[in-house]
């Protein structure tokens, strides 16, 4: 068990991930996405225009991505934080980053799976009763 209180966690806007180090990271956190499809995450993060990182020296060990437009909406796509460094606060300082950069005008809005339910009201978000999705192909 690592002990994260004395350790120095480095977020970043500018280090991106590899493709390898944001698969591995999924599958350590738990959270479900395509980490046996490396072109497809690489995609995903080609794609979104506002990631940050979190950084124990060379080990990523949390990634908050996001689509913005800037001015009205962000959707925060993922959020993953490895499960040694879960209850660290390193999840709601990637949120709060998040927050500060698309700034006042713009709102943070996102679909949770199942397993962070909790955890989103515990950070911030007012859980909506009027989403609706058209979902894509099952690609478990």
């Amino acid at each position: 068990m690592l002990i994260i209180s004395t350790m120095e966690i480095n977020y970043s806007l500018d280090k991106q991930p590899t493709a390898d180090q944001i698969i591995e990271l999924y599958d350590n956190s738990g959270l479900p996405r395509p980490i046996k499809d490396k072109e497809r995450i690489q995609k995903m993060f080609d794609n979104s225009n506002l990631v940050i990182t979190a950084w124990d020296n060379d080990l990523l060990v949390g990634v908050c991505r996001s689509i913005t437009d800037w001015v009205w909406s962000c959707y925060l796509a993922d959020l993953a934080v490895r499960q040694e460094y879960k209850k660290a606060g390193i999840g709601r300082q990637l949120i709060n980053l998040t927050k500060e950069k698309v700034g006042e005008q713009s709102m943070v809005l996102l679909l949770s799976v199942p397993t962070a339910m909790e955890y989103y009201p515990k950070v911030g978000f007012v859980k909506q009763e009027s989403s609706f999705i058209i979902d894509r192909e099952d690609w478990r």
